[in-house]
Parts: structure tokens; C-alpha cells; sequence
């Protein structure tokens, strides 16, 4: 394969910079979470597991309305999942009443039971719309739920979709570690881009950096036909993966495919802009 980087540093969404005092700058705050078994394939793949950080299995909240204190939700390791989950919020009497728990664990109900098909069916909703319906009250969204959607997403809840959130509930509450995070051990690039890079060249591919697309070309039917970059060089290959983000990708799509519904989607995808603030 030929993996093409359009920037001068590895790492795409999580790229990292370093200053000349050796202190890296990252995109964001990179959590990995035992929901995620593609990735932690992926680590076991390149032999790199070592540099997954495991934390204690607690998901903590900053309290709105008491600035600069945090509640705690523990998951207790002997009970399996949902128990342990429950356990969690059940214990937590800092965020939520017992009433508001009472509420919320039966607006869950349809989410567990119904399976992934009525987590697809709630793609109309935003979360502020769903949690309405289901009748729990707005101090859960406003305690917990605008945390986890700004989380996920980078939005409030009455923008972000709930299917984006039963998603990941799902994952969390039938998977034991489902919610238990992990942190990179260094910088993203040095630390899981650069094996990944290694694997590819030890296998005979190509990975080159400031290789930006700005055109796709197409056949006659349609089909790719070969990638133009910013310099003017053409790749040609057997097959073709985008990982752009979705406004660049939406400037880049041919106008042959601007009309076939699967890309005609991608008007209704917006990026969120996102700073991230280093003290």
C-alpha cells in the first residue's frame, strides 16, 4: 500500500507537534476505551499493548454547579456488565437524585432491549428530544449528558443525534470494560503512528508525508481512475480509501458523484471546529 499524509507530521486527527523546549502539542485529549476492540487489535497486531495506559474503571464528571469539584462513578470489577454499570450510578449520590436515577434507568429500558435496530431508529432525535420523550428529567441531560455529548462530539445535546450516545451506552453497559479508559503513554505519532508506519515499510509499502490530494479522476464509468496531489503527481492503484475529514472530502468529491445518493449524505455533514487549549 501507499499511504498518503497530506501533512509534514504523522497522525492526521491525532497529529502532535513539538516545541523547541521538547514539549508536545497534541489535537486533542486521546482516550482509548476497552469498547474499542479494533484499535486494541490493532495494538496487539503491532505489539505495542504496553503502551495503553489502563486507569481505574471510573468515569469522573466535573460538577456543574460546584466549580472545581468532581463526582465519581465506580465500577466495581467482581460484578459483570450491566451490574457493574449500575452499581456505579446507583452509588453516586453527588450528581443525581434517586428519583432522577429511578427515571433514567427505565427511559434506558427500550435502548437495552431493543438492540441495534432501535439505536438506528433514534438517529432523528437529538439527545435533548429523546430524553424528553422518555421521559427523564433535564437535570440528567444538563448533570451527565452534556459532558458525554461534548465528549463524543464536541456538541451540546440538543445538536448531537442520541444515537451517537446509545452507541456508545450500549458498548459501555453490556461489555464489562467497555468504559474503562486508557491514555497513550507519549505522543500519538511517535507512539502508535510510527509502528503502524514501520509495519508498512517492513512489508513493502510507502507512507509519504506532504502528499496532499486535490483531485480524484475518474474512468468513464465512474470508477476511480488514479489520485491527483498537490504537486501534480498521479497515484494510480487497485483500490482507493479516503480518510479525509468530511469538508475537505465534500471539496474533493467529482461532480459525477454529487448526484448518487451515498455522497449525496455528505451535504448534510458539518465538521465541528475544535481548538485545543495548552496551559
Amino acid at each position: 500500500p501507499i499511504l498518503l499524509e497530506a501533512r509534514d507530521v504523522l497522525g492526521g486527527k491525532i497529529a502532535a507537534w513539538k516545541d523547541k523546549d521538547g514539549d508536545w502539542y497534541e489535537t486533542g485529549l486521546h482516550i482509548f476505551f476497552g469498547a474499542y476492540p479494533n484499535i486494541q487489535n490493532l495494538f496487539g497486531e503491532l505489539g505495542i499493548d504496553d503502551r495503553l495506559q489502563w486507569k481505574e474503571h471510573s468515569m469522573i464528571f466535573a460538577m456543574p454547579n460546584k466549580p472545581g469539584e468532581f463526582s465519581r462513578f465506580d465500577f466495581p470489577e467482581v460484578l459483570p456488565a450491566p451490574l457493574n454499570g449500575i452499581w456505579a450510578i446507583l452509588k453516586n449520590n453527588e450528581m443525581l437524585t434517586w428519583p432522577e436515577k429511578v427515571k433514567f434507568a427505565i427511559g434506558l429500558v427500550p435502548a437495552i432491549l431493543g438492540g441495534q435496530a432501535y439505536v438506528e431508529a433514534q438517529d432523528g432525535l437529538t439527545v435533548k428530544e429523546w430524553m424528553r420523550k422518555q421521559g427523564i428529567p433535564d437535570r440528567v441531560t444538563t448533570e451527565v449528558f452534556i459532558a458525554m455529548s461534548k465528549a463524543l462530539n464536541f456538541i451540546n445535546p440538543d445538536e448531537l443525534s442520541m444515537q451517537c450516545i446509545l452507541i456508545a451506552l450500549n458498548r459501555f453497559l453490556q461489555e464489562k470494560h467497555g468504559s474503562k479508559m486508557a491514555f497513550l503513554d507519549g505522543s500519538p505519532p511517535e507512539r502508535l503512528c510510527q509502528p503502524i508506519v514501520d509495519h508498512i515499510q517492513s512489508l513493502g509499502g510507502e507512507v509519504r508525508l506532504n502528499s496532499r490530494l486535490q483531485k480524484i479522476e475518474l474512468n468513464n464509468d465512474g470508477t476511480v481512475k488514479s489520485f491527483v496531489l498537490q504537486n501534480n503527481s498521479v497515484i494510480e492503484a487497485d483500490a482507493y480509501v479516503s480518510a479525509a475529514p468530511v469538508d475537505i472530502f465534500k471539496l474533493l468529491v467529482p461532480e459525477n458523484w454529487k448526484e448518487i445518493p451515498y455522497f449525496k449524505k455528505l451535504d448534510k455533514l458539518v465538521g465541528v471546529p475544535v481548538i485545543n487549549v495548552h496551559i
